[in-house]
């Protein structure tokens, strides 16, 4: 242990494999019965969370200062604290006041937001089972503690480093921790004090799982001082961004650059005009304020997490948020049929022979294998179990197995049995089919597996399969108990046919129309032979189904991969490994990806596709993997979840318009005004509240609605699109700018406050306006906004006409305008409006119509 704080548990053994589990227990002050929960606090306390994070401290305190981290923030404090010194302190305390009031609202919005995270991930927290105090109980796993007796089987994940009490056939996969790709055979015993890694049998790592089997284990190391947590430098590292968050990033950059460049040059040139230096300083840096996108990461935040909130609703357990938009960008599903397609309860069907009759010996035999196995035991292990039961049935005694895994893809047991030593295999037909040279013809006959008998037998599996029924094949075979039994696997006996049914779930055929239309192609992939996936695709309305086996798909070129998987509606008798090919095939081809798994083979296709969806059901290395956990296992589920993912990107992504386009516009506007002008065109104090006021109304934007016609298709963010749409719609809005520069100029001879008063007037009132036609890329008048959208910029209006004529006003420097200001103003605003209406149906339809 290495923890700096002295106490009773603390001690240097670095080479647990190299000591018994009976010392180590002692050295740890624990038995097999296990801590108790006092004592599991007292050590965690010590000891700290198991995890290889830092937690993030995310005090209310810490989280608003950290809202005052920009630069451009601190420079206007500083400058703002400059103008105090020099006696100018009510402009000093109006730009703090802005400051505090524009972080105060970025601060309360991110509060809220990552509580509400915080609480949905709650939901999907992986757990594993310990022994505290004689009772099995479930724990976190961020609470496991060096002491613990952890209980584990196929599936879970390895909570900690852990020295193994004992075991039963277990296999664990190490590849996130050591790179082998193949499972590793793990057990009690004494190792030397210089055994490698990767060659400790009697030890379990944090990073890996558990393939089959079971295990008691003694934990000795958690956190940072695992072997993970010792490299978690190189291992750990934040989840790869998405293309959404890659895009996001870069037009920040771009922007927030044009910005700098323009104001340095413009207080330049309003030094060299004479105009005051504070002022001219003060005036820039607020105008950097105004034209950069201070909100975007508040608003995406607050966007996302509101849409994590309403996907709970339709339960859907966010677990990464930048996860929504790729899954609103979903134009591709994975998915295994077992408890997605169909009902996820299989069924015993009947069990037969060669000659399609039932024979006890089949029955009996097929029970035996699957109760007396000791891995993992599935769902068709379970139907057959359940089936025949337990009672009055005397078992026989188990010698030794091989468990299932995807090469052989058979289970084979040994028992003792009437004074003979019998091995029984059970698996896929093929597979089973492969190892046998005779075959049991009725009940007490068996003759040499001929062509002949051998056709008949393909004949009866395809009969069923076709018909929907998963067919598996079961041998057996009489052996010496003191024979190597790895090398039994072959000459034995065919004794007949177990047949399963999962029918389909009623809601599936609905279902997966409703995934068509929202432009999501639903591709199946399993484990299952070609007919029985073929026959479940027709049933639940996929007509002619392309079906694509993984035999296939071995002989394939990548090339020749990425075309076939293209065309397949189904992937048959599909290995493991190759979920993942076949995901990644599909993103080569530009698409975005999403993949349904629970089990244990499907972490490294979660981690493969755009999107990871698992279940609340899954095996806990599934859920770990995933991006996001339903709550029910149905893709009606899943398509409710996909719009209301695209109905968040959808409002990230009108943030991002409205906020690019009216700053592109403003930084025009502004860059003239202030040249042509014999003064400032605003006040500093002025510009900040203009972005308040602006900013104000379009943190409610997650509340918004979303166009149906918009869900109905899946989008992807298009920088290239962005400045376009940033270029013509921020030229139109400087266009009217200008109009009301010559309004006031020229036409109401109005002096410095006057032009101020009115640009500021018909800045907010027109930014306010023009969120509601930027909003939709329908016409104004055919999209309904969101109410909170709609009253809060009603508000902002109200408040911004009343304000010249108050106190208020007079603070900010603003003054009373004549009447014919504001009809010249309404005009230009209700022309403004329409225009930009007009405008935005052209672009939609000519520059962008796929959007």
């Amino acid at each position: 242990m290495t923890n700096k704080t002295q106490s009773k548990y603390e001690f240097q053994v670095p080479q647990y494999w190299n000591k018994s589990p009976e010392e180590l227990l002692r050295d740890f002050t624990t038995d097999l019965q296990g801590i108790s929960t006092e004592e599991a606090e007292k050590r965690a306390a010590i000891y700290g969370q198991n995890t290889i994070t830092k937690k993030k401290d995310s005090s209310a305190l810490l989280l608003f200062l950290s809202q005052f981290k920009s630069p451009i923030t601190l420079i206007l404090i500083a400058a703002a604290i400059l103008s105090f010194l020099l006696q100018d302190h009510t402009d000093a305390l109006i730009i703090l006041f802005i400051v505090l009031v524009s972080s105060g609202l970025g601060f309360w919005q991110e509060y809220v937001a990552s509580n509400a995270v915080a609480q949905l991930l709650k939901l999907v927290r992986i757990n594993v089972t310990v022994t505290r105090e004689g009772k099995e109980v479930s724990v976190s796993t961020e609470s496991i503690v060096p002491g613990d007796i952890v209980i584990l089987t196929a599936g879970d994940i390895i909570p900690a480093d852990c020295i193994i009490v004992s075991s039963q056939d277990l296999f664990v996969d190490e590849a996130a921790f050591t790179g082998e790709s193949y499972p590793v055979e793990k057990q009690t015993g004494l190792l030397p004090v210089d055994t490698p890694l990767s060659k400790r049998i009697n030890m379990l790592y944090m990073g890996s799982h558990v393939i089959s089997g079971k295990a008691s284990v003694l934990v000795v190391s958690t956190g940072m001082t695992t072997e993970f947590g010792k490299i978690s430098d190189r291992l750990q590292h934040n989840a790869p961004e998405t293309e959404f968050e890659k895009g996001i990033k870069k037009f920040g950059y771009m922007l927030m650059q044009i910005t700098l460049v323009l104001i340095l040059i413009i207080f330049a040139l309003n030094v060299l005009l004479h105009k005051p230096i504070l002022d001219s300083f003060l005036f820039s840096l607020a105008l950097a304020v105004g034209l950069t996108p201070q909100l975007l990461p508040v608003i995406i935040i607050v966007n996302l997490s509101s849409g994590a909130r309403r996907m709970a609703e339709q339960q859907v357990i966010v677990k990464r948020l930048s996860a929504i938009e790729n899954f609103g960008s979903m134009n591709i599903l994975c998915s295994d049929k077992t408890g997605t397609i169909t009902q996820g309860k299989v069924k015993l069907y009947k069990v037969f022979g060669y000659d399609e009759q039932e024979n006890p010996k089949i029955k009996e035999y097929a029970f035996l294998n699957a109760f007396l196995q000791k891995g993992f035991k599935n769902p068709i292990d379970e139907a057959i179990i359940e089936a025949y039961g337990t009672d009055n049935i005397t078992l026989p005694q188990l010698v030794d197995e091989i468990p299932y895994d995807f090469i052989r893809k058979r289970l084979s047991i040994v028992i003792d049995q009437e004074d003979r030593t019998t091995l029984i295999t059970k698996g896929a037909f093929q597979e089973i089919l492969a190892v046998c040279t005779q075959v049991q013809t009725n009940i007490d006959k068996t003759e040499v597996l001929t062509e002949e008998n051998k056709s008949k037998l393909v004949t009866l599996f395809e009969q069923y399969s076709r018909s929907g029924y998963r067919t598996l094949g079961l041998s057996y075979k009489f052996i010496d108990k003191s024979s190597k039994l790895k090398e039994e696997e072959t000459k034995m006996i065919f004794l007949g046919f177990v047949t399963f049914y999962d029918p389909p779930k009623e809601s599936a055929i609905s279902s997966i129309r409703n995934l068509n239309k929202l432009g999501v192609k639903l591709k199946i992939i399993t484990g299952d032979n070609a007919l029985v996936a073929e026959s479940l695709a027709i049933q639940v309305g996929i007509q002619n189904p392309v079906v694509v086996t993984g035999a296939s798909l071995r002989e394939k070129s990548s090339e020749a991969i990425s075309a076939k998987v293209l065309q397949a509606d189904i992937f048959a008798e599909i290995e493991p490994n190759q979920k993942e090919q076949i995901i990644l095939a599909l993103k080569k081809s530009k698409h975005v990806v999403g993949f349904m798994g629970d089990g244990i083979n499907d972490a490294a296709a979660l981690h493969a596709a755009d999107v990871g969806i698992s279940v609340d059901t899954a095996v806990d290395v599934a859920k770990e993997a995933a991006d996001l956990v339903l709550m029910d296992q149905d893709l009606h589920v899943l398509a409710n979840g996909i719009k209301e993912g695209r109905r968040t990107f959808a409002n990230t992504m009108k943030y991002i318009f409205m906020a690019t386009s009216a700053n592109f516009g403003n930084m025009f506007s502004m860059a003239g005004a202030s040249l042509l002008l014999p003064f400032l065109p605003l006040l500093p104090k002025q510009i900040l509240l203009t972005n308040l006021l602006t900013d104000v109304p379009e943190t409610t934007i997650a509340t918004d609605n979303v166009d149906e016609e918009y869900i109905a298709i899946p989008h992807r963010i298009d920088i290239s699109f962005i400045k376009r749409f940033m270029l013509i719609f921020g030229l139109l809005s400087s266009i009217f700018d200008y109009c009301t520069f010559g309004v006031l100029i020229l036409l109401l001879n109005a002096n410095e406050q006057q032009f101020q008063t009115g640009w500021f007037l018909e800045s907010v009132v027109s930014a306010s306006l023009i969120v509601l036609v930027m909003r939709t890329r329908l016409s104004v008048f055919q999209s309904r906004p969101g109410s909170a959208l709609l009253i809060a910029n009603l508000l902002v209006i109200l408040f911004v006409l009343i304000m010249p004529i108050t106190p208020l006003g007079s603070l900010f420097g603003f003054v009373q305008l004549p009447l014919t200001f504001y009809f010249y103003m309404a005009f230009i605003v209700v022309v403004y409006v329409l225009t930009a209406d007009y405008i935005k149906g052209w672009f939609y339809r000519k520059m962008a119509p796929g959007y």
